[in-house]
């Protein structure tokens, strides 16, 4: 049978063009990076209610799926806590499969196709960022950067969970190494004129980024090329964060563009509804964070504007930095793993009973924090202490006025898609982004999860939320149903077994 070629043989050609310096790390790279899509992969076969997988069983050290065709799935007992790549190969019946774009292409499953595609992009693209981050001081575990982009060049993996954690497609090689964070480049923002009378604009949007009566809207460059075709304008140097889509301006915002393609799961525009909520949000997170007695703060939006358009869009969002004080680091949830503090069990519980007791704390307020690895930061001191917790962009968390009236907080202005209050969708929100996201890829496996829970929970604000937390199964998203379930609006789940108890 005919194959086309692999994405990671148009990487690699695309490579040998444009850097040919890399091709020889790329090509040592590239089964690692396999072995890292096809764990999170076999983490989605484990564990989420794939309609086509007829039931699981363990067979000594191993798993066995069986499949509705009558097919077999073979490889390891899965750990659904753990974060090395630790499945370098998969049986399909009798044939080893250690791709997982060829694995789930020859599964056939419906609505797979596209699927394979965006793993074969992962993979390929998970190996270009490992093979640039050799000799990047920004990655040296003992020397720690000193700006917000530094940090977040070390999140090389993307995603610890989503088996497309690397997947870009519609950017090329090119595009990847120009402004993909692990790579570390200075991006040019255009800045594109647009008639004020015809721009949404919130908040207080900056002097500079006016011209008489038109305002300037920052445009990301991949979606001036390709999605508005228009000149850029002025340029402004930025720095890429982890999400690529958002860059921080060296002394000044955290810049939040419109980038029409989909990465990881979504596609990252702006939508207008979130441009005009945008300033009531800040509003409320700061109201929010006033209660938390310095545990937590919010990043103030500072302005966001619209041409009317999702595809130009912006958010300016004050840099997370402003909360920690000299001496202090402030360092995405997502990079403390290069930093080597979660190797200590006390690190590791002191960390988790810190973020606990905020996001319960905040729960308990009425606010469900959406708090992964990418959204939340922690407050180091000198010494690797976690002192207290950054919060940043309150588009996706959730609210329940019964709560925040209960607390005489108001919710006036908030977008009506965020406010719920089902107990069920609010822990959902939290305990699968915190526990189930951030903390679980902090201790990088179940029993590193567990000891540390165990650790923090006698300390953690008792209550209602707490007790389902330790006795309930653990939802997360199901991030593979939802990326094969073409006719599901929103977020699909899957519940994991407890860390605390493995139930």
């Amino acid at each position: 049978m005919h194959r086309p070629p692999s994405a990671a043989a148009e990487v690699a050609d695309e490579l040998a063009a444009v850097r040919p310096a890399l091709t020889a790390r790329f090509a040592a790279e590239g089964p690692g990076a396999r072995a890292a899509v096809l764990s999170r992969l076999w983490r989605a076969l484990a564990f989420e209610p794939l309609p086509w997988i007829g039931g699981r069983e363990r067979a000594g050290d191993g798993l066995v799926l069986r499949l509705r065709d009558g097919r077999r799935l073979t490889g390891p007992a899965a750990d659904p806590y753990r974060t090395d790549a630790y499945v370098p190969v998969v049986r399909l019946d009798e044939v080893a499969y250690d791709d997982p774009e060829r694995l789930l292409t020859d599964l056939a499953v419906p609505h797979s196709a596209g699927f394979a595609a965006e793993l074969g992009h992962s993979a390929a693209s998970l190996a270009l960022s490992r093979a640039a981050r050799e000799g990047a001081p920004e990655n040296h575990p003992d020397e720690w950067p000193d700006s917000d982009w530094g940090w977040e060049r070390r999140v090389v993996d993307g995603h610890p969970y989503h088996p497309g954690c690397r997947a870009r497609p519609g950017f090329s090689v090119a595009e990847q190494l120009a402004y993909g964070p692990e790579h570390g480049p200075v991006v040019e923002l255009g800045l594109v004129p647009v008639a004020a009378a015809e721009c949404l604009v919130t908040g207080v949007w900056p002097r500079e980024w006016r011209e008489g009566a038109r305002v300037l809207v920052p445009v990301h460059p991949w979606q001036a090329a390709h999605v508005l075709g228009r000149p850029r304008g002025q340029g402004v140097a930025a720095h890429p964060l982890m999400s690529l889509r958002t860059l921080a301006v060296p002394g000044g915002p955290h810049v939040k563009t419109a980038l029409s393609a989909r990465l990881t799961s979504s596609v990252r525009d702006i939508s207008v509804a979130s441009i005009a909520a945008s300033d009531a949000l800040s509003s409320f997170g700061e109201a929010v964070a006033a209660r938390m007695d310095g545990l937590l703060h919010v990043t103030r939006t500072l302005g966001a504007a619209t041409a009317h358009s999702p595809d130009l869009a912006a958010v300016l969002r004050e840099s997370p930095r402003g909360y920690a004080a000299p001496g202090e680091h402030v360092v995405p949830v997502a990079a403390l793993a290069t930093t080597g503090l979660p190797r200590s069990p006390a690190w590791l519980a002191a960390f988790a009973r810190l973020a606990l007791t905020a996001g319960l704390r905040a729960l308990e307020l009425g606010v469900a924090l959406e708090a992964h690895g990418q959204n939340l930061l922690v407050v180091l001191s000198a010494t690797g202490d976690p002192l207290r917790l950054v919060y940043r962009d309150l588009a996706d968390i959730r609210v329940s006025p019964v709560r925040l009236a209960r607390h005489g907080i108001a919710a006036a202005g908030l977008p009506v898609r965020v406010l719920t209050d089902e107990p069920a969708a609010l822990r959902r929100k939290l305990f699968g982004s915190l526990v189930g996201g951030a903390l679980a890829a902090t201790a990088g496996s179940g029993p590193a999860l567990r000891k540390a829970l165990e650790a923090a929970v006698p300390e953690l604000p008792r209550g209602e939320d707490l007790t389902a937390l330790c006795e309930e199964p653990l939802p997360v998203k199901a991030l593979t149903l939802m990326r094969t379930s073409p006719g599901s609006a929103g977020d699909l789940w899957t519940e994991l077994p407890n860390p605390l108890h493995g139930r």
